[in-house]
């Protein structure tokens, strides 16, 4: 059985205030600026939270296919990224379940597929494979030492049709999802949980991360006069749900 958790949660925005707003709430390390994504008509701000990534794209052309995604949905979730010890078996089940693939990469520390997010539902949908296990090339070559303690624990997705998304990313993911009274939910390794509940659109809505005194973050919030409710915030169009570590 291959292994698999959640790497990389993937906002997209109009602009780069809104890594900023992500830093001064949550108490950030220094982002790191892939070039590698103007391949796409991006920049990006990738922030290190334990051994996972936010990250923060943003369109420089208007072909972009992020431009499109604002253009169509507004700022908001964009991209989930899992990581597998088995990418050449995830790509094999992936291809025979209908599933298209639009961009791969294979390089020596890392490879990885994007899948068609109408394939699957919500947001790009990426597998990748590092090596070693806890290496990130995206997250650039100092991510260790600007990492803060805190994990991403999960993600929320809606849909007007929560059963049946989440069919399609158990899918994609080769995990089973399970149903409960309210929810459905994928659940992956490290106690990592997928939600998918009911939404008047298909979105990926929120993502649930655990931090050291996140008290003080939904404070930060406060002073910034952000959109907030109880435990969660909303900055770029996310839901960001805050625990304590």
């Amino acid at each position: 059985m291959s292994r698999l958790r959640l790497r990389q949660l993937v906002i997209a925005a109009e602009s780069l205030k809104v890594a900023d707003r992500l830093q001064e709430v949550l108490n950030l390390g220094e982002p790191f600026a892939d070039p590698g994504v103007a391949e796409f008509g991006l920049e990006n701000a990738v922030f290190p939270i334990g051994h996972q990534f936010l990250e923060v794209v943003v369109p420089t052309r208007d072909d972009a296919p992020v431009r499109r995604f604002l253009d169509r949905n507004g700022e908001g979730g964009y991209m989930a990224i899992f990581q597998t010890d088995d990418l050449k078996a995830a790509r094999q089940r992936i291809d025979g379940s209908g599933i298209r693939r639009v961009w791969n990469i294979d390089l020596d520390d890392i490879a990885a597929s994007h899948l068609h997010p109408a394939d699957v539902g919500a947001a790009i949908v990426s597998i990748d494979e590092a090596h070693p296990w806890d290496g990130w090339r995206w997250g650039g070559p100092h991510w260790e030492s600007n990492s803060i303690e805190g994990e991403l624990s999960g993600a929320i997705l809606e849909s007007p049709d929560p059963n049946a998304l989440a069919s399609r990313w158990a899918a994609a993911l080769g995990v089973p999802a399970s149903t409960h009274p309210d929810t459905t939910k994928i659940s992956l390794e490290e106690d990592q949980t997928l939600v998918f509940q009911q939404g008047a659109e298909t979105r990926l809505e929120g993502f649930c991360i655990s931090i050291n005194n996140a008290m003080k973050a939904l404070e930060r919030a406060d002073r910034l006069k952000l959109e907030s409710n109880g435990d969660s915030v909303i900055i770029g169009g996310v839901r960001l749900v805050l625990n304590n570590e």
